[in-house]
């Protein structure tokens, strides 16, 4: 029973009892010998027969087998059932419900070996949901501008008033951290309700028309970093990686599920943003020296 769950896991289609097909181009095809190798130890038996189409009307038959178009539709079913109830959801419900269909999205999209039409629909709708989800999350996200990043003098920038939208999230929090840490000590900040409430003497920061915001495929805190040549700090740079991922997706770390989870639960246990931002810089500051810390041969 195990080996068979396990032989389902990887994507195989049955073609009779005992027997299954997978592509040979697929991952998992690897794996297949494993699981041969595991049979035979537990005194059964196993083959791996490599089969080849006569025609290319045998090759669609093969290929048909493995259309995923079912299950992708009954996952849109359950992500349209979904979508009525984001708007009454608190922020760690959300995030839950976001990972809930990404993972199901993700286990599809590994056994999907002849992507199609429904691969094509699945991913626009998966990307509109995502969107849906962290607009509700942070109203007001930037859009970023293209153009170069000036660098600037920090002792030009000492003492400021700093603005930002309410309802701090993982750009902006971090961004606030990295001001406060790297830049300006003495920062004071106030958070918005709308980009258009910040002042004229403000420097705003992670919002459209604010001086540092999105440029090209940085988000803000990377922006910052390039702005004030804060760069060349590995421990920044690979927080910057961390925030990047979560803020707008790509390649992420380990670490960043655990500091979205910290982020989630400080906005439940925090009212104000500058008690959340209080309580955040401690955990950036282990993150930084943690991504700091040499690597271990």
């Amino acid at each position: 029973m195990r080996i068979w769950r396990a032989v389902k896991a990887l994507g195989c289609t049955t073609l009779r009892d005992g027997t299954y097909l997978l592509p040979a181009h697929a991952a998992q095809a690897a794996q297949l010998q494993a699981l041969s190798d595991e049979a035979l130890h537990e005194r059964g038996q196993a083959w791996l027969l490599r089969v080849h189409a006569k025609d290319i009307a045998e090759q669609a038959a093969y290929q048909a087998l493995f259309d995923r178009t079912a299950d992708y539709t009954r996952w849109l079913d359950e992500l349209a059932q979904a979508r009525p109830l984001l708007s009454a959801l608190p922020s760690i419900e959300l995030q839950r419900l976001q990972r809930r269909h990404g993972r199901t999205y993700e286990a599809i999209r590994k056994i999907d070996f002849f992507p199609g039409e429904a691969s094509i629909r699945a991913e626009a709708q998966w990307r509109d949901f995502t969107n849906t989800v962290e607009a509700l999350q942070s109203p007001g996200e930037p859009q970023a501008a293209a153009g170069r990043i000036a660098r600037r003098d920090r002792m030009q920038y000492q003492g400021r008033l700093w603005a930002t939208r309410r309802h701090l999230w993982v750009d902006r929090v971090a961004s606030a951290w990295l001001i406060q840490r790297f830049v300006d000590p003495s920062a004071r900040f106030i958070w918005l309700d709308t980009p258009a409430d910040c002042p004229s003497d403000a420097l705003g920061f992670d919002f459209d028309g604010a001086t540092f915001s999105h440029v090209g495929d940085r988000v803000t805190f990377e922006v910052l970093l390039a702005s004030f040549g804060l760069d060349s700090d590995r421990g920044l740079l690979r927080l910057g990686s961390m925030v990047h991922a979560l803020d707008v997706g790509g390649t992420t770390k380990p670490e960043a599920g655990g500091f979205e989870a910290v982020l989630a639960g400080a906005r439940t246990r925090w009212p104000s943003d500058d008690a959340l931002l209080a309580d955040m810089c401690g955990v950036l500051d282990s993150l930084h020296a943690h991504f700091s810390a040499p690597r271990k041969p």
